[in-house]
């Protein structure tokens, strides 16, 4: 039991190293691609994006309301309103939404 406990966090270990190791030895010099450049730019925030979605619509019971909340939440922030506003808004769609449906 001890030697698989062993062998599985040896190999969590380098798969957990690898993506921190590989840019850096791979990429010696600045990178002058513009698509590279313009992907590794848009990368953070895909991935916090694919990350928080199914959150929001699993936030609550009623899929209604966390749709539109999650709606009202992209058009305000679509409008450069504040994360505050954006949040507060959204809640109380949400929190509105699920009184009707």
């Amino acid at each position: 039991m001890s030697e698989y406990i062993f062998i599985s966090v040896a190999i969590m270990a380098i798969f957990t190293y690898l993506p921190r190791m590989l840019p850096l030895t791979l990429f010696r010099k600045e990178i002058t691609s513009p698509f590279l450049k313009s992907l590794l730019y848009y990368v953070p925030y895909a991935v916090l994006s694919a990350l928080t979605f199914p959150s929001i619509i699993y936030a609550t019971a009623n899929i209604y309301s966390a749709i539109g909340g999650c709606f009202v939440a992209m058009y305000f922030a679509y409008k450069e309103k504040g994360l505050v506003f954006v949040a507060i808004a959204a809640m109380l769609t949400s929190y509105v939404i699920s009184f009707i449906c």
